[in-house]
């Protein structure tokens, strides 16, 4: 296949997975009602891979009540890169990764305040002369992963090739969000980037990489497939061949993988259940109900789940050991 270009695209209208973000009535009932203390729905522990600071304007207040009525006991904030004008970045368009996240320092700082809960990544545009040496500097202070990558570059450019190696000398993994035709190009090559990298573990997230678990997927431009699914997609190869692939199952797009063919996805727990990671990548403030797709998401994992066992996996243990939490 052809690669990939983002010029000359019309960028969606936002960055938002499926869901909408809250409104302010929301955000004030949630702080409410969670702003302080550390309800949990339930005893079991909960990773959390997958969430922001400063998400679509919400405060870091209600990010902190937002996780607690959800239940996590360890969030792993991902931060933005620098804010720059260049193509992989849009002309400055998608800075704050398309959603006015904080970057590493905000992360760092509030992961410090609340360092029994909270974990924080390392990011920069990967196309900055500095890049390497930014993202170096929080994996010496202790971050357990490199993302949320959610650039216009391709997947296995000179650029994005420098962070996976500076992960294979850290030993931690890449999160990266595909999109076609805005972030990481060349998905349909990057099991050449596997093959090159065998030491790095690498997380699929976002529209691309869900919607191609789905073997009769040939529309890259179609976002969110609603579709039956059959067996045999882009991704669920890339998990099935590659020991060192994982997938997020985070955002709309995680939760339409689920949803849209429940029984397909009931066998895809099960086959892949050593390498799939609960994440939520929601902007909400109430933590539960339908305005919460990480609450959903979590609901869905122990409805489909083909066992207990696998539902742990899930919901904390394959975290746990990725990130060596």
């Amino acid at each position: 296949m052809k690669s990939l270009s983002c010029q000359n695209k019309v960028l969606p209208l936002s960055r938002r997975d499926f869901f909408a973000g809250s409104g302010a009535l929301l955000l004030a009932a949630g702080s409410k009602a969670n702003a302080f203390g550390t309800t949990k729905q339930n005893t079991e522990p909960i990773i959390d891979i997958h969430q922001h600071t400063n998400y679509a304007g919400r405060s870091q207040e209600l990010l902190l009540a937002h996780q607690r009525k959800m239940g996590i006991t360890t969030t792993i904030l991902l931060p933005a890169g620098t804010p720059s004008f260049g193509l992989s970045t849009h002309n400055g368009k998608t800075n704050g990764l398309q959603a006015k996240c904080g970057g590493n320092d905000v992360c760092y700082d509030f992961a410090k305040e609340y360092p029994k809960e909270f974990l924080y990544g390392s990011n920069e545009v990967p196309d900055l002369p500095d890049a390497v040496t930014e993202i170096e500097k929080y994996l010496k202070l202790g971050a357990p992963v490199i993302g949320e990558l959610k650039f216009g570059v391709a997947c296995d450019s000179a650029e994005m090739q420098k962070i996976y190696e500076l992960a294979q000398t850290y030993d931690v993994p890449v999160l990266m969000h595909w999109q076609f035709e805005m972030f990481n190009y060349n998905f349909e090559n990057f099991h050449k980037m596997l093959e090159k990298y065998p030491k790095v573990n690498f997380i699929g997230h976002a529209q691309t990489w869900w919607a191609n678990i789905d073997k009769n997927h040939t529309d890259q431009k179609v976002l969110y497939p609603k579709t039956k699914v059959t067996p045999g997609g882009i991704t669920d190869r890339l998990l099935r061949d590659y020991p060192n692939m994982y997938g997020d199952m985070s955002a709309g797009s995680g939760l339409l993988a689920m949803t849209r063919d429940e029984d397909h996805y009931r066998e895809f727990l099960s086959r892949h259940q050593d390498k799939l990671l609960y994440g939520s990548d929601c902007d909400d403030a109430e933590g539960h109900g339908e305005k919460c797709q990480g609450a959903q998401t979590i609901a869905m994992i122990r409805k489909l789940a083909p066992s207990k066992e696998i539902e742990r996996k899930i919901l904390f243990e394959n975290a746990k050991k990725l990130f060596k939490i």
